[in-house]
């Protein structure tokens, strides 16, 4: 049995590569090829499986359906070339493996699942991007705040029209989706749909403790000697230069979170992705923020302690709220029942738009807050609110589901192939 996975984004990649290590577990023989739509595909590489056509980093990050300018650039950086000698790539592919012992799984959004529909093969489709949580909740539709508010859903669905067309053909098995409110919604719509988990929220308790920098494991220490102590998870995203930008907005709202707790100390854990530079990040904090001369990781400012680790799921798991601009970072940390405040900014991935939509999807686990002046009062007047703690812990585990989704999505997978006889 042969199986391609078609994926577009960081992101994207690293959800397939849990499902194919999943399959490559239970079914070893299965032969495992990828396709990253786009980006290098590096998740893919680290897990040893066979990328069949070129994979390249485009000016946008894959986010160039947010910003018309970014559009402009990729297609001045080859996007057409890029997408026609991929198109090619996954026939050639289906001729070779033949349609009797091939199979498809597209992950992300509508590109992957247009390329999986393109190849001529029966394929599975698993929706990272979207939820019926966008347009409303169990309580019904979200009020309109802006006049063009009122078109959102126009089609009655946050999936479009032609989306569910691709989702309702013969050769889509299944449409895997990111929670079970939006595949009851696609059910009655007569859409394949299942909910199986969200397998952004697997892997999140590998290594914990095991690989920390001593600086890590100084930070873990004090948060058990100061009981005290708030620990605030600060996530930049991994994507630069846009994460660098963030930062400094983050940053800036650390004077006006120092004043909203004149008596209570600050550990403050940076989560910093492999693709950003330390060095560059400790250049963009102000001059009062002072480090050690041994150690270029901790910093200091009044009340505050800023760590700076790479230590990501101990983070997670240590902080009590989030200062976010990221979008699956902050997405597996509310999903750990956990709140967020979230700072909009230039994009091109967290723009005000992406940071609203985001918000719907996480309900009340999100707060978006404009003005960096703003957030340590938002956050002051969340901690001490312990009914909406209560709501918020309940509301991301209900959102973003329990471990294991993407063992159980290859299961399911490796059943339908099996059905197939691919």
């Amino acid at each position: 049995m042969n199986l391609l996975c078609i994926s577009n984004g960081h992101g994207e990649d690293t959800i397939a590569v849990r499902i194919l290590t999943a399959i490559r577990q239970r079914a070893p023989t299965v032969d495992l090829h990828a396709l990253p739509i786009s980006g290098a595909g590096h998740a893919y590489h680290r897990a040893v499986i066979p990328v069949i056509a070129q994979a390249k980093a485009l000016p946008s990050g894959g986010f160039l359906n947010r910003d018309p300018q970014q559009l402009a650039k990729d297609l001045g950086g080859g996007l057409i070339q890029l997408t026609r000698s991929q198109l090619s790539a996954i026939r050639t592919w289906a001729t070779i493996t033949s349609a009797n012992s091939a199979y498809i799984l597209a992950v992300g959004d509508i590109v992957p699942l247009l390329f999986a529909y393109y190849s001529g093969l029966s394929y599975s489709f698993l929706g990272t991007a979207k939820s019926e949580y966008w347009l409303r909740d169990e309580s019904g539709r979200h009020p309109s705040i802006k006049p063009w508010d009122r078109f959102e859903g126009w089609s009655g669905s946050v999936y479009l029209p032609w989306e569910r067309w691709l989702m309702s053909r013969q050769r889509c098995d299944n449409a895997f989706v990111r929670d079970e409110f939006t595949a009851t919604h696609l059910l009655k719509r007569g859409i394949p749909a299942q909910y199986l988990g969200n397998p952004m929220m697997d892997g999140l308790m590998d290594g914990l403790m095991d690989d920390l920098s001593p600086s890590d494991d100084r930070l873990v220490a004090r948060l058990n000697q100061d009981p005290a102590a708030l620990s605030v998870l600060l996530l930049p995203g991994s994507r630069q230069p846009e994460a660098y930008d963030n930062w400094v907005r983050i940053v800036a709202s650390l004077p006006g979170l120092i004043k909203a707790f004149p008596d209570r100390p600050l550990v403050l854990l940076a989560a910093i992705a492999p693709t950003l530079s330390r060095q560059k990040l400790t250049a963009l904090l102000p001059s009062d923020w002072t480090g050690n001369d041994h150690d270029k990781s901790i910093y200091r400012h009044q009340s505050a302690t800023l760590i700076l680790s790479d230590a990501f799921n101990d983070c997670l798991h240590q902080a009590e709220i989030a200062i976010a601009t990221a979008g699956t970072a902050t997405e597996q940390f509310v999903g750990l029942g956990k709140p967020a405040i979230t700072l909009p900014g230039n994009g091109p991935q967290f723009t005000r738009a992406f940071a609203t939509v985001q918000s719907k999807m996480l309900g009340p686990s999100v707060q978006m807050v404009e003005e960096v002046s703003a957030v340590g009062r938002a956050i002051a007047n969340l901690i001490s609110d312990s009914d909406q703690l209560q709501l918020i812990h309940k509301n991301g585990k209900h959102r973003m589901g329990e471990p294991g989704a993407g063992d159980r999505i290859a299961k399911k997978v490796l059943e339908i192939m099996t059905n197939n006889r691919c």
